[in-house]
């Protein structure tokens, strides 16, 4: 296991190397150069010398490399000029990176809660109206595009009806305690549970935008998952054992089928959390997601550095845990 661990760490640093060397060619690639980018067109050949010389755009490329490296590791990604003009890029993603986490959540949340249930309930009852109707929801949830049912459920529950909020976290004249960033969180921890109520209620309909594509791959992975494993010949053997209903399904049906769902979960959580861009800014929800619609309209590239970066590390740092837990659900993968 401790070997495996390390391979596994050993590819995320290789990843990671990888994608700075990426962004830093994207940078250096930009239409004038970064010093145009920041400065804008109208900048005076003395201040595009100065900022030069300032970036170190001035040295040869493996120097500036590195020292793109070192400021990377030392966090300095320089200050944000659209998305929170005079605080700096870290910042940004320091303040928005609760909101993304709770969205992602309440996203994994519905896709969770509905798609496995469902998925086992189609393949049990596999041709019956049960597994049909399964079937064509999950097909809606990957066709519909996410924007347009954002717009719909927004339009439909917070318009007409009223029932939930349309934009936002939380409601601006709610007057609470801020503790770790998380609002839900937040209100649960200092008791302050109609502020914890108010931030689900602006949860809800993001969440359930964001987790229509997670609840269909979830459900069509589950579905086809049990189908496989109740055609193994184990299943066979423990029902003429004789063993109860409850075993068949708890030890032997879902302990098997969901080993591939564990992945494509982790698959998804990583893809949530490195930013859902339609549905933070159909909602107005201020996430990464929102920040980096800003910072590419904008043309905020320290945020976008970090943002990039963020993302990147956590959509494989989310999938290495997913793998290390598979690997102890199924020993064989240590070995492979």
């Amino acid at each position: 296991m401790l070997r495996y661990t390390v391979r596994r760490l050993l590819q995320l640093v290789l990843v990671m190397l990888v994608l700075s060397f990426l962004l830093f060619i994207w940078l250096r690639s930009l239409p004038g150069g970064t010093v145009s980018a920041i400065l804008g067109e109208r900048a005076t050949p003395a201040k595009r010398a100065e900022l030069n010389a300032v970036l170190g755009l001035d040295q040869p490329v493996v120097v500036q490399y590195v020292k793109f490296l070192g400021r990377v590791l030392h966090g300095n990604f320089g200050s944000s000029t659209a998305v929170s003009p005079g605080s700096t890029a870290l910042q940004v993603f320091g303040d928005r990176f609760p909101a993304t986490v709770e969205l992602a959540f309440g996203a994994m949340l519905f896709a969770l809660v509905f798609g496995i249930p469902l998925g086992y309930i189609a393949a049990r009852r596999r041709g019956g109206w049960l597994d049909n109707a399964g079937m064509v929801t999950s097909l809606l949830g990957i066709a519909v595009p996410v924007f347009f049912l954002a717009f719909l459920l927004k339009f439909i529950f917070a318009v007409k009806l009223g029932w939930l909020p349309p934009t936002g976290r939380q409601a601006v004249n709610i007057d609470a305690t801020r503790v770790t960033g998380f609002f839900v969180l937040d209100g649960l921890l200092t008791r302050e549970y109609d502020a914890s109520w108010d931030a689900v209620k602006h949860l809800i309909l993001p969440s359930i935008t964001l987790g229509t594509i997670p609840f269909a791959v979830i459900f069509r992975i589950t579905r086809s998952s049990v189908l496989e494993v109740l055609n193994e010949d184990f299943i066979r053997t423990a029902e003429a054992k004789g063993l109860t209903n409850r075993v068949i399904r708890g030890r032997h049906i879902l302990r098997n089928a969901l080993l591939p769902v564990v992945t494509v979960t982790g698959l998804q959580v990583g893809a949530l959390l490195a930013g859902a861009v339609l549905t933070e800014k159909v909602f107005g929800y201020p996430g990464l997601g929102e920040a980096t619609a800003i910072a590419f309209t904008q043309k905020d590239y320290p945020v976008l550095q970090v943002l990039i970066l963020a993302s990147a590390a956590t959509y494989v740092i989310v999938n290495m845990l997913v793998d290390l837990s598979y690997a102890v659900i199924d020993p064989r993968i240590r070995t492979r």
